[in-house]
């Protein structure tokens, strides 16, 4: 097929417009990624060497789409194109460049399922000194230190201007040097830095054509990181300010839209006509982001020519189970037998993870197929992750890591006080803590202040002891029992994994790929359940999105200035605009009316009133009144399941 079949005037110009730098503004649903595409196509068509292309995309998904549609194309040499994602690039080049090696670094990543679950990440934290600020401001410094410490688009990254953050640097790196570990937010900065002090290195001419898909959310060090890989060669960049999600990685909108005056000489394509929304949903879309303050208010997308009205509900339930199992059956009577739309293209969106996991078990009920990808369900618990750390151990027992977590677990402090001496002691004398721990374990050594430790480390040890040689079937049956509900997602991971897995080492670190990388299916014959975040990128005949009450969509910091919540707002803003323009053809945003308290408190809804003593009042989001005229009205989730069932 010629590179330009089939695309319109815009998208043509994306795809056969030789010029540097070239930014894509593009709306959801545009055609960005076909555009992308066929300009690669092209390039290879006219003779271009594809390992001179490189185009660095937000998930491992979309790289793994964008080559297979190459080859489904058939341009010559799609297969030496490099696509992945930034950090995978930076992992390859630190690897084979052996920086790694050579700066004393080890490549051990440490978990950290999510922003919320910080597993291994929780002890680093814990263990920084007592002068620096709590574990939420730690971990804020944490994200600037990945970040190279450009908090805001308006800073240079490489330097620390503030004498705290130098401190904490130095104790950070102190910290994962004597652990052996990285963090994966590190591989960018590492990456920037050997960029930036070695321009002979053989990747700072290794390609004549970089291509950036979703620009917006990457931070600046990322942003400098993609200008030293394309200096004074081809640069495309593509995005929408709009659909900027990712402020905690210190992520924001302006890269972007500032992108012409850093970058001289930029010319600008829109890309507007979005060839998935129908018009009702891109008219509601349009009317919730124009509520933001934006560089251009009149940019907005369009519906393509002949496009379809489109259904859209509006529903509440009396409750978050009622939500649950109102739209499992909603679901139900959409997919077959009942309805016809496939299973594998409807998606639900959901705040927080207990309502995605609520419909996801209420569909399975119904007996409609319905997988939930939320990335830190694995190691949700305080067990999952003890067994996780024991499978750690059993594959590699001096990981410093997993001993320091396994050490800490069962304590609030995660015995730091205990630890500290037992670390010193080991960085006084340069022995191995697993060594140590034996040795005083067996009287022939004392350690003032870290007895406490001796007895998880004896539990240690048996319960390697009895793991040894097992059968990994075995072995998955005593680290994660069956019928046990704290560890169920990790054992289902387990077993999947069990198959390209020959010893312990190689299953723990499939696993640690499924849990940490997790790949997003663009289909399959199941109903998808994700986090509103995960699903960008995603397309579905019908859209889910539950729990749109105040405090899950939008969620905010009270404890900030005014001028950062309205940031917070504009944000969540994006996300929900992002969120209900995932749909071709019907969307249903859900809210619920009351919730158990405890449950409210924990997962930070707003709430008016008690009912009782165990349930408040919500209420719904405020997006919701900011969908414009085009938007029907509320209805109570009975009228829609009766609406439903009669056109059955």
């Amino acid at each position: 097929m010629p590179w330009y079949e089939g695309l319109d005037e815009p998208m043509r110009l994306v795809a056969g417009m030789d010029h540097s730098p070239f930014r894509v503004w593009a709306g959801p649903g545009t055609g960005k990624t076909l555009a992308l595409m066929r300009r690669v196509a092209r390039l290879l068509e006219e003779g271009h060497d594809g390992c001179r292309i490189l185009i660095v995309t937000f998930t491992r998904t979309a790289a793994h789409d964008l080559v297979r549609k190459l080859q489904e194309l058939q341009a010559p040499g799609c297969g030496n194109v490099h696509a992945s994602t930034l950090h995978s690039f930076c992992f390859s080049m630190l690897a084979r460049d052996q920086v790694l090696q050579l700066t004393g670094r080890v490549p051990r990543p440490l978990l950290r399922p999510s922003a919320k679950i910080k597993f291994e990440v929780d002890f680093l934290l814990h263990d920084l000194p007592a002068r620096f600020e709590g574990m939420r401001a730690r971990d804020k410094r944490l994200r600037a230190f990945e970040s190279d410490w450009a908090r805001l688009q308006s800073d240079e990254p490489g330097w620390t201007q503030d004498p705290v953050d130098s401190d904490f640097k130095d104790e950070l790196l102190s910290w994962l040097q004597f652990h052996k570990a990285m963090l994966i937010g590190e591989l960018v900065p590492e990456s920037l830095h050997y960029l930036r002090d070695n321009p002979a290195c053989e990747e700072r001419n290794a390609f004549d054509h970089v291509l950036v898909d979703e620009y917006q959310d990457l931070n600046k060090a990322e942003q400098v990181l993609v200008d030293l890989l394309a200096e004074d060669r081809n640069l495309l960049v593509a995005g929408d300010d709009d659909q900027s999600i990712y402020s905690f990685k210190f992520a924001h909108p302006e890269g972007i839209i500032e992108f012409p005056e850093k970058h001289p000489g930029t010319y600008t394509e829109p890309l507007a006509e979005s060839l998935r929304c129908p018009a009702k949903v891109i008219e509601m879309a349009n009317c919730l982001i124009s509520h933001n303050r934006r560089p251009d208010p009149a940019r907005c997308i369009k519906p393509a020519l002949g496009a379809q009205t489109g259904e859209v509900d509006i529903v509440q339930w009396t409750s978050l189970e009622e939500e649950a199992q109102g739209l499992a059956h909603v679901i139900r009577l959409s997919v077959p037998p009942n309805g016809d739309v496939p299973r594998g293209s409807v998606l639900v969106l959901a705040p927080r993870r207990v309502i995605g996991y609520a419909i996801r078990d209420a569909l399975q009920k119904l007996q409609v197929e319905a997988h939930s990808f939320f990335p830190e369900e694995a190691l949700d618990s305080e067990r999952a992750r003890q067994r996780f750390t024991l499978l750690t151990l059993l594959a590699n027992p001096t990981d410093r890591v997993a001993l320091r977590c396994w050490l800490g677990f069962g304590d609030l402090q995660f015995r730091k006080e205990a630890y500290t001496r037992l670390r010193e002691h080991c960085e006084d004398t340069g022995s191995e803590p697993w060594d140590v721990l034996a040795n005083f374990e067996s009287g022939r050594l004392s350690i003032s202040g870290a007895e406490e430790l001796v007895g998880r480390f004896r539990e240690l040890k048996a319960e390697l002891a009895r793991l040894q040689g097992m059968e990994l079937s075995a072995l998955i049956d005593e680290l994660f029992p069956d019928g046990e509900e704290e560890i169920e997602a990790i054992r289902i991971l387990a077993l999947e994994a069990m198959t390209t897995c020959g010893n312990a080492s190689e299953l723990r670190e499939e696993l640690r790929i499924r849990i940490t990388q997790p790949e997003l299916p663009s289909e399959g014959e199941f109903v998808r359940v994700m986090s509103l975040h995960k699903g960008k990128g995603l397309t579905a005949d019908l859209v889910v999105v539950s729990g749109c009450v105040e405090g899950f969509i939008p969620t905010w910091d009270e404890q900030v200035s005014l001028a950062k919540q309205q940031r917070q707002f504009e944000e969540q803003r994006r996300l929900f605009y992002m969120a209900i323009t995932r749909t071709t053809h019907y969307v249903i945003l859900s809210s619920f009316r009351r919730i158990d308290a405890a449950t409210a408190h924990k997962m930070g809804a707003k709430f008016r009133q008690h009912f009782g003593r165990d349930k408040v009042q919500t209420i719904a989001s405020r997006f919701i009144s900011e969908l414009g005229e085009s938007a029907p009205q509320s209805i109570r989730g009975e009228e829609l399941m009766r609406r439903l069932s009669g056109k059955g």
